[in-house]
């Protein structure tokens, strides 16, 4: 054990106080001081716990310059801007440092979350709504509220390894997981509803949208090859696609989203191509192929679709995403493998809310990145 200031702490104590002291405050050299009396320091311990959240509070961290990224560079017109990321609950709501010192000496555990493993995101009506694979439950982020809370965890509804979510405009959640085998339905509290279809009706769920104009549940079932699709009270009504090379079949299919339109957009993963549909499951045109230059694919994942009819892939290989025009034609490509702000690590799912919000799961890096779609004036 060692004396500092004018209390005597543990070498832990004095650990976490530099923590959370700025690099050149005034109180760091007090801390560092050391004290012959062992019995005064020991009197003086309670006289500490009320003074470190002062001197906490004398010291504020010089201010930080927030990354600004853009795509493209200038002189070109900006056209994306990362926003920032999501890692746990304490992106939603920061404790101040004085609170987190005050609890850890009080014996209080700081309670909080960070993501394990994303893999599909969804926003809507200010949540963010993450399937973890590694947690294997959904965790919700209520950025309005400032507060998480997780779907799946026990009884009927509780998850193993979940992948796909989507909400409907009731604010029910749907969830694919692919251990179990099962779509599932929860109410916008997290109450399991419903599980779609019947036994043995998927072989390997993953991705999942809701058209919510025509009450239906679009469910890719990747180890089937096809496109499974359900009444929202959990009715089979069809499904198209097989397992081929040719338009409207697919080879590990994984992804999906829906336009404001109702045509549905597949990542065709192991044909490494886009498929667009119209609600009925008929093909309206297919683009991409393989290769390791821009404008091709190499492991196609997450897909989603802007305002202004922009199509968004995300490729796990590449670390990026890249955005095609309406006429399928590359416009340009932003991210890269790392883990700094806007970077990418095995991205997965990605999803476009009403305005023009990027969410793109970010594996490894266990995050969510957030990216604003800047649209041009008219």
């Amino acid at each position: 054990m060692r004396q500092f200031g004018i209390i005597y702490i543990t070498k832990g104590f004095y650990t976490l106080i530099k923590r959370y002291l700025p690099e050149g405050c005034p109180a760091s050299s007090i801390f560092r001081m050391q004290l012959s009396n062992r019995k005064t320091s020991v009197v003086l311990l309670s006289l500490c716990i009320a003074a470190v959240s002062a001197i906490l509070l004398s010291c504020s961290a010089p201010a930080k310059k927030e990354a600004e990224l853009f795509w493209p560079l200038p002189p070109e017109e900006t056209r994306i801007k990362w926003v920032g990321w999501i890692r746990g609950d304490k992106d939603i709501k920061e404790a101040t440092a004085g609170q987190k010192v005050l609890k850890t000496i009080i014996g209080e555990p700081e309670r909080g979350i960070t993501l394990g493993k994303p893999y599909g995101v969804h926003a809507s009506k200010g949540k963010i709504y993450v399937s973890d694979t590694a947690a294997g439950k959904i965790t919700v982020f209520d950025l309005r509220e400032n507060k998480f809370f997780y779907i799946g965890e026990q009884g009927a509804g509780a998850l193993s390894r979940p992948i796909g979510v989507t909400t409907d405009k009731e604010g029910n959640v749907y969830v694919t997981d692919t251990n179990q085998d099962r779509a599932i339905v929860y109410n916008k509290d997290g109450t399991f509803l419903r599980a779609l279809g019947k036994k043995n009706q998927f072989k390997q769920p993953t991705g999942i949208a809701v058209n919510d104009k025509l009450g239906r549940v679009y469910v890719i079932d990747t180890g089937k090859h096809n496109v499974q699709v359900f009444s929202k009270d959990g009715k089979f009504l069809f499904a198209f696609g097989k397992r081929g090379k040719g338009d409207g079949e697919f080879n590990f299919p994984t992804n999906i989203f829906i336009d404001k339109k109702g045509d549905i957009y597949i990542t065709d993963t192991m044909n490494f191509r886009v498929q667009v549909f119209d609600a009925e499951g008929w093909v309206l045109s297919t683009f991409g192929s393989i290769g390791d230059t821009p404008g091709h694919f190499a492991r196609p994942k997450g897909i989603a679709v802007d305002s202004e009819g922009h199509i968004y892939v995300v490729d796990a290989a590449f670390n990026n995403v890249q955005i095609f025009d309406r006429k399928k034609q590359l416009m340009l490509h932003f991210g890269q493998i790392g883990t700094g702000p806007g970077e990418f690590w095995l991205p997965a799912g990605m999803y476009i809310d009403e305005d023009d919000k990027i969410y793109v799961a970010d594996q490894y890096n266990r995050r969510i990145n957030i990216f604003q779609y800047i649209a041009k004036p008219y």
